[in-house]
């Protein structure tokens, strides 16, 4: 059989995953192991210099990570992927290892706060200049470009005002003067966007989102050819050494299995939430990509399978309306993660976007009663009652 043309689901469920060769134990046990037992000098040497397969020490390699990794790689239909610790190793390692004195970055200027804070402040330390554009406008990154451009990063959908970057016309601009693109895909995950099939050379995945779905581990992917991904891998991730756990990387690849399942579900409950917040009277602002009002809509439709489950919205009343509704949610959890079974709720401006100064959220569009909703797989009719309820409190308590 031809595994390249099993279904999405199937892929999730097989790709990467083995039987125990010396059990026959249907799922495959975690090689909980630091290091591993090499036969001879000789090998030991072929491994050390790449030019054999195999495990020496669980920092250069472990089997229950390689499973991870060949199904993400499966689902992404990339050459090869790499699991990191954290989303942010992932991110991290990734530019790091494209990136050096005199380079320049181009980034989405909307984008995790983490990764704002770690291309605005840090990278700048080690002479790598940076360019943040709208990265939604693609005459904006054609402008940004420069002769020592080396890499265009962006999220789309992007984090928290689920902006749509045209993953094509991006990568073509990149391409032509010689940059890499980069796409952190973490909102769409590979079920709903392929960003490699548009011309993408690596996407990136907070795996410790949606691939895995539940909430109870860290992880990240980095998938592209094998060439960008072996330099990355060696010497950049075994010598920084932001290594996934095997069992976080087993935890992750059982999430994958539901994927496709869970992001079906994720998706009809965001469209049903936003369709609500649309005609609600506190509601300012619905920002959805499956909303006809999103200024992206025509192209979510066309590079998106569906339309996710996240979404923010601006609250009337502001800043204090924004965490007064947070605060009023019932079934709906305070937490700054996303992508769980159950539904998540944060106030955007204080809590993932607090490191940027008040101009810069409202630059990109950033609403000081924004609040961002990732909208789980519990009935719609649950969520949306008690988003309903908690609007009716804040409507209340600051008598709008």
């Amino acid at each position: 059989m031809d595994k390249k043309k099993l279904s999405f689901n199937a892929r999730a469920i097989h790709a990467g995953s083995q039987h125990c060769p010396e059990t026959g134990a249907h799922i495959a046990p975690v090689y909980r192991t630091s290091t591993f037992v090499i036969e001879n000098v000789e090998r030991a040497i072929r491994l050390g210099y790449g030019e054999e397969e195999g495990y020496a020490y669980g920092r250069f390699g472990n089997p229950t990570v390689d499973a991870l990794q060949k199904k993400v790689a499966a689902l992404e239909n990339a050459e090869a992927s790499l699991a990191a610790a954290s989303g942010m190793s992932a991110i991290t390692t990734a530019l790091f290892a494209n990136l050096k004195k005199g380079d320049h970055l181009v980034a989405g200027d909307i984008i995790y706060g983490c990764t704002y804070g770690f291309v605005r402040d840090i990278l700048p330390k080690y002479s790598i200049e940076v360019t943040m554009v709208n990265t939604a406008e693609t005459e904006s990154v054609k402008k940004a470009m420069k002769s020592n451009t080396k890499v265009v990063y962006i999220e789309t959908p992007c984090n928290p005002v689920l902006r749509i970057t045209d993953i094509k016309a991006v990568a073509e601009i990149a391409h032509t003067r010689g940059a890499l693109l980069f796409v952190d895909s973490t909102y769409a995950t590979p079920y709903l966007q392929r960003p490699l099939e548009l011309g993408a050379d690596i996407v990136l995945h907070s795996a410790t989102k949606y691939l895995n779905g539940h909430g109870d581990v860290l992880g990240g992917i980095i998938a592209g050819s094998k060439k960008l991904i072996d330099n990355i891998r060696k010497p950049y991730m075994e010598w920084i050494g932001g290594v996934i756990s095997p069992m976080d990387a087993s935890e992750i690849s059982k999430g994958i299995k539901t994927l496709g399942a869970r992001m079906e579900i994720h998706c009809a409950n965001a469209r049903k939430i936003a369709d609500f917040l649309e005609e609600h009277e506190m509601v300012e602002k619905v920002l959805y990509p499956g909303c006809e009002s999103h200024p992206q809509h025509e192209l979510a439709k066309i590079q998106m399978k569906d339309f996710g489950g996240m979404m923010s919205f601006n609250v009337k009343g502001g800043f204090e309306a924004g965490k007064a509704l947070i605060n009023s949610v019932e079934l709906i959890s305070l937490a700054t993660s996303l992508g769980c079974v159950d539904s998540l709720i944060q106030h955007s401006p204080s809590m993932s976007h607090a490191a940027l100064s008040r101009t810069e959220r409202e630059a990109a569009g950033i609403a000081e009663g924004q609040v961002r909703l990732s909208a789980g797989i519990e009935e719609a009719e649950h969520l949306i009652a008690d988003l309903d309820q908690a609007m009716a409190q804040v409507k209340k308590k600051l008598n709008i």
